[in-house]
């Protein structure tokens, strides 16, 4: 799909020397870009049938495992309460703790991050899109 999206612009220059009349070149352009939405719609509804084909999914560690990351990233938050009251008690510890969990977390790759934004943001919007069409409660 970035492949076609990248063709349109050259495309478009070829139909301005190809084609001399402006009301037949505006058609071509305009056909052009209708295409490029097709293409993308269609990519578009593929991805989210594979979203929605694995939340519905009757495997239990396929269906669950979007939200079992928000349930992590829950306990993490979570874990701020703890911490707080150790931080009271003995300060250093809890630096020393908020230290090795900064480290943990630096030392994921750049790419897991996206991943799981990627991963978070598909789950939202194959939800919401489910609810607007009536197929999801």
């Amino acid at each position: 799909m970035p492949i076609f999206s990248a063709l349109i612009a050259p495309i478009a220059s070829i139909i301005d020397k190809v084609i001399p009349d402006p009301k037949e070149r505006d058609a071509a352009k305009l056909q052009l870009l209708q295409m490029e939405g097709t293409q993308e719609l269609a990519a578009i509804q593929t991805q989210m049938s594979a979203i929605l084909a694995e939340a519905q999914s009757a495997d239990p560690w396929t269906s669950r495992a979007r939200p079992g990351f928000l349930y992590v990233m829950y306990a993490m938050i979570l874990w701020s309460l703890p911490m707080g009251l150790i931080a009271a008690f003995r300060p250093a510890a809890a630096h020393d703790i908020a230290n090795g969990i900064t480290g943990y977390l630096n030392a994921l790759p750049e790419a897991l991050y996206g991943l799981f934004g990627t991963g978070y943001l598909g789950y939202t919007a194959a939800r919401q899109f489910g609810k607007t069409r009536g197929t999801d409660k």
